[in-house]
């Protein structure tokens, strides 16, 4: 997938909206994907590019996060922790299939089926241009900013 065009998409997202891909031709997207919402590590990458979006702002790049939560347990994720970005729901894996992200996973023992923690830069084009999977939260918003700022 890398270096190719991203086919279009369209998903129900928080603010009552819905998004679609095209919309955002001219600019780059970050689009992470992420396990659960209010879960511990998934908080802390939410956070980390909360923190970080005046710098993504600057450089006019979209920054969405994607699960397959429900967009109730999104807007409430959001409200709780002031992220400034919207969040979209992909509760029939559409989205999730088509990035490969979903992956069997240890949890206690058990093998579940969930999303691998993982980001894509899609470039103003709508080319993709870089992935991360398995990702590590510490640090992580921060590489894709600086990523980002090499577009």
């Amino acid at each position: 997938m890398l270096d190719q065009a991203v086919a279009d998409f369209t998903l129900p997202a928080t603010g009552r909206t819905d998004f679609s891909l095209t919309n955002l031709r001219g600019t780059p997207l970050v689009l992470y994907f992420y396990p659960k919402d209010s879960t511990p590590g998934c908080t802390t990458e939410a956070q980390q590019f909360r923190d970080l979006y005046p710098d993504f702002q600057a450089l006019k790049c979209t920054v969405l996060g994607v699960s397959r939560d429900s967009i109730r347990s999104h807007e409430n994720f959001k409200a709780k922790h002031s992220l400034p970005f919207e969040l979209l729901s992909d509760t029939d894996e559409m989205l999730c299939t088509r990035f490969a992200v979903i992956k069997m996973k240890k949890l206690y023992g058990k093998e579940v089926r969930g999303i691998e923690r993982s980001t894509f830069v899609i470039d103003s084009e709508g080319v993709l241009r870089k992935e991360w999977r398995g990702v590590k939260v510490p640090g992580h918003a921060q590489e894709v900013l600086d990523y980002v700022r090499t577009l």
